[in-house]
């Protein structure tokens, strides 16, 4: 543990809270400071049944949360109809911000978000724990080597799970007043992150909603594909395909082929294990004679990780918080950026949904 460890604090007490609040206990500069919720009896229950240690301060109010100084950070997992108005109130309090995804309905919401950050010197963060793998840090390596994968020409990306049936009822995911974007927002915020990343977050010229769309009686999106087009000036172009359900097997797939190579995994946002993470990269495969196989086989790369991806995304924010509260540097443009083009591109999903699958130029 650091001699001054970063004080986070968790502003709502959602399931996917237990996560972030063993990560930060995980991470070696910092530490638990606050949890907080919408009633003190939830907040008291969520620190029994985590076992957290009888120091940590409990709050039955978000204004007396945000009220706090010493809170450092602020990891925000609200319902995303609820980030707007908090994370902006967070930023005003000077906390820096862990907003899980996604962290707004649109990008006009983001900007305000992140406007509130800058103007009040804060960091800005969004929940993409797979982004601070080193699995993933070995994949850019690779794909940004030209003469192993080649020209990026298609990616394909998916994000499915199969709740069971009280989901579709009671989950927040499915309702138009805490996270209006169901599944788009959920799962689709990883798979166009995905691309994104892929891409080195250049935007798409294009993008189309396919048809197949799924909506609840309530209009929330269940299940959705589209595809990102990039028409480039001298460079490949690319296509992605991007699928995303709630009501199909569970799959986190990506897959990047080039004109040389291409890399596979089935695991890129949680991966099957803590410790360690592979995918499977084919470098000049071709057909031998009669087609009866491969010339070659995929091979499989591993990566060891000492903390879990959550751990590793918790102390890459503390250690630019610090940097920050040492006047060493300012924020990190990079992670508002990713954000916004993320969401940027999601919100042209959900217009091309809306026109009935129509394109949608970026």
């Amino acid at each position: 543990m650091a001699e001054n460890p970063i004080r986070f604090g968790i502003m709502g007490c959602a399931k996917r809270a237990r996560k972030l609040a063993s990560a930060i206990d995980l991470a070696p500069n910092s530490t638990l400071y606050a949890i907080a919720s919408g009633s003190l009896e939830k907040a008291q229950l969520f620190a029994t049944e985590n076992e957290l240690p009888k120091t940590i301060k409990i709050y039955g109010s978000y204004q007396e949360f945000l009220d706090d100084p010493s809170i450092d950070v602020v990891y925000m997992p609200l319902p995303s109809s609820l980030h707007l108005q908090w994370a902006v109130l967070a930023a005003q309090k000077k906390h820096h911000l862990l907003l899980e995804k996604p962290p707004a309905l649109d990008v006009v919401e983001l900007d305000e978000i992140l406007e509130a950050c800058e103007s009040n010197g804060v960091q800005f963060m969004d929940g993409s724990m797979w982004l601070h793998h080193p699995r993933t840090a070995k994949m850019k390596e690779l794909l940004s080597d030209p003469k192993l994968i080649g020209q990026l020409e298609f990616i394909h990306s998916t994000s499915t799970m199969s709740p069971p049936p009280e989901f579709f009822k009671d989950d927040i995911r499915v309702k138009p007043d805490m996270d209006a974007l169901g599944a788009l927002g959920d799962l689709g915020w990883y798979c166009i992150g995905s691309v994104l990343w892929a891409k080195n977050y250049r935007l798409p010229n294009l993008v189309t909603a396919l048809p197949g769309v799924i909506k609840n009686s309530a209009g929330i999106i269940l299940q959705f594909s589209a595809s990102l087009h990039y028409d480039e000036p001298d460079l490949f172009k690319t296509v992605a395909i991007i699928h995303c359900s709630f009501l199909s097997h569970s799959s986190m797939d990506l897959k990047m082929i080039g004109s040389s190579g291409s890399i596979h995994l089935m695991d890129f946002i949680i991966p099957f294990q803590e410790n360690s993470a592979s995918f499977s990269i084919t470098l000049l495969a071709k057909f031998v004679d009669l087609h009866i196989g491969w010339n070659v086989k995929p091979e499989k790369v591993v990566v060891a990780n000492e903390l879990p991806q959550e751990a590793l995304m918790v102390q890459e924010l503390a250690r630019l918080v610090e940097d920050i509260g040492k006047s060493v540097s300012c924020p990190d443009r990079k992670w508002p950026q990713i954000s916004r083009k993320t969401q940027l591109v999601l919100d042209a999903v959900k217009k091309s949904i809306d026109l009935g699958c129509k394109p949608v130029y970026l």
